[in-house]
C-alpha cells in the first residue's frame, strides 16, 4: 500500500494531512461531482521506473479515466476532426456538446484538487469562478461573434434547467426512493438562495418594464441599457457579499456534509492525487479545450437548427444546459436518492444562483467592454418564464419538508416552459450593426 502514495504524487512539497476543515469544508458542487468518480488503481503505474513517465500516468490516469463519464472523452478529438475535415455542421455541434460533459466535471475535480493546497477559502473562490465555466466561456463566445440572443437563451436555460429539471428530478427522485421517511432539508441556505435569485429577477424584470412603459422602442433603448449596466454593477456588489457570507461569515450554512465510509458509490477523498501545479496546468488545459468546443457549439448552433428543424431558443434553452451541465444534474440526483437533500438543493440552487448574479450581469459589463449592446432586457415570454419558476421554487421549498409531488409539478412547469419554446420560431438578432441600421 505504501507504494500508493509515493512523493511523486505531491509536488509542492510534504502534506502533513488535510486538516478537518478542509475536509469539512467541501461544497454541494463538489460533493455532487465527486459521485460521478471513481477509484484509480495505480498498481500497474508503480511499477513504472522512470520518475517523470510515472508522475505522468499517474496524473493522466486520474484526471482522464478517474471519472465515469470517460467513455465521452472520444467526442473531442472526434469533433476537431469532423472541424478539420469539414463533415456536417450539425455533427460538429453534437459532438462538441458531448465533448463539453466530461471537461464540466473534470474542471470541478481539478478545482477541489487545488483547494487541498491552497485551503478552503481560495478553493471555494476558485470553485466560485469555475463553477459555471463552460456556461460562462460559451456566453464569452457568443457575443464575440455578436449573438446576443444566443447568449441570453443559454444562461436563461441554465437558470431554469437547475430550478425546474435539476430540483424537479432530485425531489421526484428523492421522493419515490423515500416514500417511508420524511425528507428535511436546512431552510437557511434556501432562503438566501431564494432572496438572490428575487434581486436577481428585480433586476431582469426592470428593463423589460421601462421599454414597454415607454412611448417608443427608439427612446427607450439608450436608457435601458444604462440601467441593465447599473443594475449589472449592483448583482456583481451583491454577488461578491454572498461569496463574504458563503466563505466567511456563515460558512457553517454551505458546508456539505460527508459521505460515510458504507456509501459505496462517492469516493471521500481524504488526500490530494495529483500535485499543486499538475493540477493547475491540467485546469489550464481542460479550459482551453473547452474554449475550443465552445467557439464549435457557438458558430454550428443554427447550423443545427436548420438541420433538425428546431428553434435556437429551444436548443439554447433546453438542449444546452441539459448536456452541458449533466455530469452535475446527475450528481444532484444521486444524493436525493441517498436522502441528502441539502446537497441536492445546494447543487442546483447555488448554479442557479451563480449563473442569475455572476455570470449574466459579468456578460453585460463584458459586452459592455467590447462595446457591444447588451442589456437586460430577455423579452417578456422569457422573462415571465423565469419569474414564474423563481416563485414556484421558493413557495415549494418554504416548510423545510419534501416529497416526490413537490418535484413533480416543477418537472410539469419545465415541460411546458419546454414545449413552449419549442414552437416559438423567433429569429435570432443578427447583431449590433443590423439592429443599428434598422
Amino acid at each position: 500500500m505504501s507504494s500508493l502514495h509515493e512523493p511523486w504524487l505531491l509536488e509542492n512539497g510534504n502534506l502533513k494531512g488535510c486538516s478537518k476543515e478542509i475536509r469539512h469544508g467541501r461544497t454541494a458542487h463538489n460533493m455532487s461531482s465527486s459521485s460521478l468518480r471513481k477509484k484509480s488503481d495505480l498498481t500497474l503505474v508503480s511499477k513504472v521506473r522512470y520518475v517523470m513517465l510515472r508522475q505522468f500516468l499517474t496524473n493522466l490516469q486520474e484526471v482522464i479515466l478517474g471519472t465515469k463519464l470517460s467513455v465521452l472523452f472520444p467526442a473531442i478529438p472526434l469533433a476537431i476532426a469532423a472541424e478539420c475535415y469539414g463533415f456536417g455542421r450539425p455533427w460538429i455541434f453534437a459532438l462538441s456538446l458531448l465533448g463539453l460533459t466530461p471537461l464540466a466535471e473534470r474542471v470541478s475535480f481539478l478545482t477541489e484538487q487545488i483547494a487541498y493546497y491552497t485551503g478552503p477559502t481560495v478553493g471555494g473562490l476558485l470553485n466560485a469562478t469555475c463553477g459555471n465555466a463552460t456556461e460562462l466561456i460559451i456566453a464569452i463566445f457568443a457575443l464575440s461573434q455578436h449573438k446576443i440572443d444566443v447568449v441570453k437563451y443559454s444562461l436563461l436555460g441554465s437558470v431554469l434547467s437547475n430550478l425546474l429539471l435539476v430540483l424537479g428530478t432530485s425531489l421526484f427522485c428523492g421522493g419515490i426512493a423515500n416514500l417511508r421517511r420524511e425528507q428535511k432539508y436546512d431552510r437557511r441556505q434556501a432562503d438566501v438562495n431564494s432572496l438572490l435569485l428575487l434581486l436577481a429577477l428585480l433586476c431582469h424584470s426592470l428593463p423589460l418594464l421601462f421599454r414597454m412603459s415607454g412611448a417608443s422602442a427608439a427612446l427607450t433603448a439608450d436608457p435601458t441599457l444604462q440601467l441593465s449596466r447599473a443594475s449589472s454593477i449592483v448583482m456583481l456588489i451583491a454577488y461578491i457579499s454572498y461569496l463574504v457570507f458563503q466563505l466567511f461569515t456563515h460558512r457553517q450554512l454551505f458546508e456539505a456534509q460527508e459521505e460515510s465510509e458504507d456509501d459505496g458509490d462517492v469516493i471521500s477523498e481524504e488526500e490530494p492525487v495529483i500535485g499543486f501545479w499538475s493540477g493547475f496546468v491540467w485546469l489550464v488545459g481542460m479550459t482551453a479545450v473547452i474554449s475550443l468546443l465552445s467557439e464549435y457549439v457557438v458558430e454550428t448552433i443554427e447550423d443545427a437548427s436548420d438541420s433538425w428543424g428546431i428553434s435556437v431558443s429551444f436548443i439554447s434553452i433546453i438542449l444546452l444546459p441539459i448536456v452541458g451541465n449533466a455530469a452535475e444534474h446527475a450528481g444532484a440526483i444521486i444524493f436525493a436518492f441517498k436522502n441528502k437533500l441539502d446537497i441536492s438543493l445546494g447543487v442546483a440552487l447555488g448554479s442557479a444562483t451563480q449563473i442569475s448574479m455572476f455570470v449574466v450581469p459579468l456578460c453585460i459589463v463584458v459586452a459592455w467592454i467590447m462595446g457591444i449592446e447588451m442589456d437586460l432586457n430577455f423579452n417578456i415570454l422569457e422573462t415571465g418564464s423565469l419569474a414564474l419558476s423563481i416563485i414556484v421554487v421558493a413557495f415549494t421549498l418554504q416548510d423545510g419538508t419534501s416529497h416526490y409531488m413537490k418535484g413533480l409539478v416543477l418537472l410539469l412547469l419545465y415541460i411546458v416552459i419546454g414545449a413552449c419554446f419549442f414552437v416559438s420560431k423567433t429569429p435570432l438578432s443578427k447583431g449590433i450593426d443590423t439592429i443599428v441600421e434598422a
